[in-house]
């Protein structure tokens, strides 16, 4: 991922714009910038998987921050059937079905994270 990024990035936003056109509109028409978000977030996410308590945090400020957006729990889905999409492209002969298990397993653990932490009442 790290040596392809924009090209990850320009990638999951077509896979994911193609699965679910409707959410297209709420990005900005130049996605430079959110690119770039994405790939520093999913640097971050891989970077502390193993450290819940830098990773909890993060995501729950991600989650809110989405809310914010007008991001809801049904958008997750495409979300992460682009990410999987998206990293299997990239991983090429190495995608497997065990890193598809586990990176299915860790979306599942950003998704309900930062559902969560939407639903939650801003103090």
């Amino acid at each position: 991922m790290a040596a392809n990024g924009l090209d990850v990035a320009e990638y999951f936003y077509a896979d994911l714009f193609a699965r679910d056109p409707q959410l297209r509109r709420m990005f900005p028409a130049s996605m430079a910038k959110q690119h770039e978000v994405l790939i520093a977030a999913l640097s971050q996410i891989v970077s502390t998987v193993d450290d819940p308590d830098a990773l909890v945090p993060f995501l729950t400020d991600l989650g809110r921050r989405h809310h914010g957006f007008g991001v809801i729990a049904e958008h997750y889905a495409p979300v992460g059937a682009s990410l999987l999409a998206t990293l299997a492209y990239f991983s090429g002969p190495e995608w497997s079905a065990d890193l598809e298990r586990d990176w299915t397993a860790a979306y599942g653990v950003v998704a309900k994270v930062m559902t969560e932490a939407a639903a939650e009442p801003v103090a």
